[in-house]
């Protein structure tokens, strides 16, 4: 089962960017300019969510929409987990409207006690932070949390229709961009049905035109739950329109798994060799709480590991602490075990060498949970780590000396991977100590004082006049410099020859020490962060893309594993008295120029040539000193589910045509996209 949400969003990069604190204060101080109580504004029902969408569904890309889904069957799984839904629709139109129906209760309908004018359907449809899951009365367990997910969904939705079939009568209301357009009719009298019904169709004027549904990610999105509760059913249908003649997405299924996470684990491991001949899987009741926690686990010999955990439902993909829970207790089952029959090698087993390699599947109800942020991608239950190592602690305890040579050989085999792990750390530090040696070039590497390369840093700069201001303005100890001459080869359209005969290439490889292509090895890395430091103008950009270039072709896991940075230098320096401040870009200095700098005196405004031109006190403050300093983190598709496949496959392509030897399809992309450019986003 591949995880919708697998791409853990990355930590923004520290912001630096100058007088970002004082700006609102100086809006008030200029004359020309008044700050009164008639500028501040109040967001009222919905406006929020549509003002800001990014902040509720984690932004307005494919993803997002997709995450629209999410809320709607997270709600109806809440009704099939309190045990009063058993069947869950699930349907795509081809005019991409999505259908999601459950049999369970149904949402109220009466008067709600405080809005009377209001029936409790249209408070729920209309107003944030309003349901029935605070309190954990209605519901023990639920994915729903913040009361927010079906206001979200109304809010960013430009036609949605709810029906309600509650006392053997139905109900129904529509609503258009989170406002009703008309009021909740009595459809009359129905019988054999109950439930929600929830149809919509996401506002284009909030994602794009282009931003579609994908049939085969809402598939396996509703296959997903399925595993997740072993007494729900989820039925699903989509358009045959919308399905490719070679899609392996069905057009109708339905979805049901008595065994669970086994079921998945089984299916997924297929005719693959494991180390142990059974999966080690369960379920119990958490320990001292009313929840529950099921578990799968296998180790096959291919070591093609994932991690899926999901709390109420609700997919994890950033772990959190029920995943630390479960390697606690898998790590420290292991280590006694080895300690009962007398290996003295099981003492320096990590959690690491055992999780890693192993296909693992993990599914937590809890009640109360507590997420990091809206989407709910990482769980922060403190309590929930216990919990979870307790419980499923015993049960491998049991595992394990029920069936001695199975437990035999899964420890051998995390000791062996416990020894490969110490032996290429000992590799690293040697290889650390010696490397400085070899590379120490004229003009060239200026490396830094410390052997490890856990908190260690390259700056790859071009030119020897920047490299020299940036080994003056460095932390000797943890910060390497690596000038290079000019502009690097293209190597997008280089031949093979060509790029092991450059120096600069070569020099860059050796610096970094670990190797490329199917030779790569992210424990021979010599620094955990690569930053690309370039001029602030056209042809610093030119360089920064063509390194990236290289290291998305010659070592895309660097880039996978997350080190490679583009620092950001600022353009200008604007300086009135004894204020100081930079900017990035032309658009940056003017509104600094308007909002920071009054009208007294003369502002001074300075435009860096270059960053060999930057003294390295400022160089050291703009954009090499941690405190101070802006970094870009630089992503791709991580490849581990079939949608991130195929975002890495359209990666690929987009940069061969725009990097390779083809200028036709640089003049198709330009053509096909000089529409979307703004004024002032071209730079010549």
């Amino acid at each position: 089962m591949a995880d919708l949400f697998d791409d853990a969003p990355k930590k923004a990069a520290k912001s630096t960017k100058a007088g970002s604190s004082g700006t609102r204060a100086a809006k008030g101080a200029g004359k020309s300019k008044s700050y009164s109580a008639k500028d501040i504004e109040v967001l009222e029902g919905l406006e929020p969510v549509r003002l800001r969408p990014g902040m509720y569904i984690g932004g307005t890309d494919d993803r997002a929409v997709h995450h629209l889904v999410a809320e709607l069957l997270d709600n109806s799984m809440d009704e099939a987990v309190a045990g009063e839904a058993s069947c869950i629709d699930l349907e795509l139109s081809a005019d991409h409207y999505v259908t999601v129906s459950d049999n369970g209760r149904g949402i109220p309908v009466d008067p709600h006690p405080k809005f009377k004018d209001k029936s409790a359907l249209e408070v729920i449809m209309t107003t944030l932070h309003s349901g029935g899951k605070f309190s954990g009365d209605s519901y023990e367990t639920s994915g729903g949390l913040h009361g927010v997910g079906l206001s979200v969904v109304n809010a960013l939705a430009d036609d949605l229709t709810v029906e309600i079939a509650r006392d053997k009568k139905l109900w129904t209301q529509s609503y258009a961009q989170g406002k009703p357009t008309g009021k909740l009719k009595d459809a009359g009298k129905v019988s054999n049905r109950r439930g929600t019904m929830v149809k919509f169709h996401p506002d284009p004027k909030i994602f794009g035109s282009k931003v579609h549904f994908r049939p085969s990610m809402l598939y396996k999105m509703a296959r997903s739950k399925a595993y997740l509760f072993k007494g729900v059913e989820i039925r699903w249908k989509c358009d045959p329109a919308l399905l490719e003649s070679d899609s392996e997405t069905p057009e109708t299924a339905t979805l049901h798994f008595p065994g669970g996470l086994s079921d998945y684990l089984h299916g997924t491991l297929e005719d693959r060799a494991t180390i142990t001949p059974n999966t080690f899987f369960g379920q119990a009741k958490l320990n001292g709480g009313s929840g529950t926690v099921e578990w799968a686990v296998a180790w096959p010999l291919d070591e093609d590991e994932f991690f899926n955990s999901y709390c109420n439902t609700v997919p994890t993909p950033q772990g959190g602490t029920h995943e630390a829970g479960l390697r606690s207790a898998l790590n420290k089952g292991l280590k006694a075990y080895g300690e009962l029959i007398k290996n003295k090698a099981a003492t320096k087993v990590m959690a690491d060498d055992v999780v890693g390699g192993a296909c693992i599947m993990l599914s937590v109800f809890i009640s109360d949970p507590q997420f990091q942020g809206q989407t709910k991608e990482k769980l922060a239950t403190v309590e929930a780590q216990k919990l979870v190592e307790s419980s499923v602690g015993d049960h491998f305890d049991h595992w394990l000396s029920g069936d001695p040579e199975t437990a035999k050989r899964l420890l051998e085999h995390v000791i062996e991977r416990s020894n490969i792990r110490m032996k290429k750390r000992q590799d690293k530090v040697l290889k650390r100590q010696s490397a400085t040696k070899r590379l120490r070039l004229p003009g060239k590497l200026s490396d830094c004082s410390q052997n490890s390369a856990e908190g260690t840093e390259i700056f790859i700069v071009e030119g020897d006049s920047a490299g020299g201001s940036a080994k003056q303005g460095r932390n000797r100890k943890t910060q390497a410099i690596l000038p290079l001459k000019g502009k690097i080869l293209n190597v997008a359209s280089a031949s093979q020859d060509k790029i092991q005969l450059n120096q600069e290439i070569n020099d860059l490889k050796e610096a970094l020490g670990c190797g490329t292509g199917a030779h790569y090895r992210d424990e021979d890395l010599r620094y955990e962060r690569v930053i690309i430091m370039t001029d602030a103008d056209v042809d610093g950009a030119h360089i920064a893309s063509l390194l990236m270039t290289f290291f998305f072709k010659e070592m895309p896991q660097l880039i996978e594993n997350g080190h490679l940075f583009i620092a950001m230098p600022p353009l200008y320096r604007l300086s009135q008295g004894g204020k100081t401040l930079y900017a990035m870009d032309d658009a940056h200095k003017d509104i600094l120029m308007e909002k920071e700098f009054t009208g007294r005196g003369k502002v001074e405004v300075s435009r860096f040539k270059g960053l060999g031109e930057m003294p390295p006190a400022q160089l050291k403050e703009t954009a090499m000193a941690e405190a101070t300093r802006t970094l870009l983190r630089v992503t791709v598709p991580l490849r581990h589910t079939d949608d991130e496949k195929i975002e890495a496959k359209e990666t690929a392509k987009l940069v061969d045509d725009l990097m390779g030897k083809k200028p036709e399809l640089r003049l198709n992309f330009i053509q096909a996209h000089a529409s979307e450019l703004e004024d002032g986003m071209i730079d010549v």
